[in-house]
């Protein structure tokens, strides 16, 4: 029985990966987005790798002719700027490496075990220094091809340094002239994403204070409040890439590169936007709380409520859509003003509350206000 429970939990995993995988290879090749980039930069290590190995194991005949395709692969990085800093990053640590690891090599002998024990603490302390940032483990490493292969004359030092030489030249130059990544539209894509995970809680809100049982899901939607405001880490990424990806990028110049990212103040106002939807979710969630206290507003009080979220989220799910066109912008506009119109219903039977359920009450009104302020249109 236990063994047919596994089954089937292993085949439902199985079948939800198949989708995801489904989901991303339909994407990649019908639409701009995430999963093209993978593609394309995947595609582009690959080309890279093939090239330098066809340079220095095909042509020059190198001793050691996978260190080129190797380097070539790791220097396709998500920006133009990331290749060439990790490519000098890369070089300094391997060339040490190779250097080190061959001194070595000649003071004892080539002897392997004498030389590891004067290189590897040496290089794995080394490769801890920050200048160095991720590649610091590639001189250990480095140091390890050399010692094992056991010969320390100055040509094969030289053909590992050419080697590794090669490898850069070729990832940079492959990740900086064939379709360069630019990140134009992440955070554009994920402010839209933002705002689309914004309409869908607020939805879910509004039809959840229509039941019955109106509170009961008010954690979840506090949890879920809380994790839309992390995801504003998300746009912050998006930001730094779209900002290092313009910075030495022929991509401007080679392909069109789309319309520029959204402005920084879009990102304020959308963390401000998080920061209301989590207060209201909080004070739901502290309602629903029996042990805080709180008390509950009339049912009348919570169905309004629910109408001014329902119109909130719909003004999300209008700018959450890609480009705002004029029907667009004008069904914004036609339920930011049915949601200002939902407040003052709000607002005026807030003052029928009484005793310290008017408290909360109160709180309710201050915050929504707030939210829908924060969504009013831009200029």
């Amino acid at each position: 029985m236990a063994r047919d429970v596994r089954r089937l939990a292993a085949g439902r995993w199985a079948g939800r990966e198949w989708a995801a995988v489904r989901r991303s290879v339909h994407s990649a090749f019908e639409e701009s987005g995430p999963e093209r980039d993978t593609l394309v930069q995947s595609l582009k290590a690959a080309a890279a790798a093939i090239i330098a190995w066809a340079l220095t194991g095909w042509w020059l005949q190198a001793p050691m002719a996978f260190l080129a395709p190797w380097t070539a692969v790791a220097l396709v990085s998500g920006t133009v700027y990331q290749s060439l800093r990790t490519g000098t990053q890369q070089f300094a640590i391997i060339a040490l490496g190779t250097v080190w690891a061959s001194a070595a090599l000649a003071i004892t002998h080539d002897q392997t075990m004498a030389a590891m024990l004067l290189t590897l603490p040496f290089m794995t302390l080394l490769g801890n220094y920050r200048r160095f940032g991720s590649q610091g483990i590639l001189g250990a490493s480095t140091a390890l091809f050399v010692i094992t292969y056991g010969s320390s004359s100055a040509s094969t030092v030289g053909h590992r340094l050419l080697e590794t030489l090669i490898g850069a030249v070729v990832g940079i130059t492959v990740n900086a002239l064939i379709l360069p990544p630019v990140h134009l539209r992440s955070v554009r894509d994920r402010l839209r994403q933002l705002a689309r995970n914004s309409a869908n809680l607020l939805d879910t809100m509004a039809h959840g204070l229509r039941e019955d049982s109106a509170l009961e899901r008010a954690e979840s939607w506090h949890a879920e409040a809380s994790r839309l405001t992390l995801s504003l880490q998300g746009v912050a990424d998006a930001r730094y890439w779209a900002t290092e990806g313009a910075r030495w990028n022929p991509g401007g110049r080679l392909r069109r590169t789309g319309p520029p990212p959204p402005p920084f103040a879009e990102d304020i106002r959308w963390g401000r936007v998080c920061t209301r939807i989590l207060a209201v979710a909080r004070t739901l969630n502290g309602i629903g709380d029996g042990d805080m206290g709180l008390p509950t507003p009339s049912p009348c009080f919570l169905v309004e409520l629910s109408d001014v979220l329902e119109q909130a989220a719909r003004v999300c799910a209008e700018e959450a859509e890609p480009p705002i066109s004029s029907p667009a912008a004008e069904r914004r506009e036609a339920a930011f003003d049915k949601a200002w119109t939902a407040h003052r219903t709000l607002a005026d039977n807030f003052q029928q509350q009484k005793g310290t359920a008017a408290a909360v009450g109160g709180e309710l009104v201050l915050e929504t206000r707030q939210l829908l302020m924060e969504l009013a249109p831009q200029p």
